[in-house]
């Protein structure tokens, strides 16, 4: 007595995720890319000299915001719903 799912399938051929989507997540990464770039650095060669400058605007503040900006951008391009202008 296996109980049946009632599903309905998109057979229309169209991809899920359309040219524009695919440029949002293309930005996306980038900007992620940019966000863990501004996050590096900040290391010294010698660990008996303490360096502050790893607690600066840049890592603490703005590499975050960044990094938080592109993973939105993705949750954008993948839930978002964009249309094909020569799909018609």
């Amino acid at each position: 007595m296996a109980k049946q799912l009632n599903t309905k399938q998109d057979k229309s051929g169209k991809m899920a995720l359309t040219a524009k989507s695919l440029r949002f997540m293309i930005a996306g990464l980038a900007v992620l890319a940019a966000g863990f770039l501004l996050l590096s650095g900040g290391g010294s060669e010698d660990p008996n000299v303490f360096n502050y400058a790893m607690f600066d605007f840049r890592r603490l503040v703005a590499a975050p915001i960044v990094i938080v900006a592109g993973i939105v951008l993705e949750v954008v391009a993948i839930m978002g719903k964009f249309e094909d202008k020569k799909a018609e």
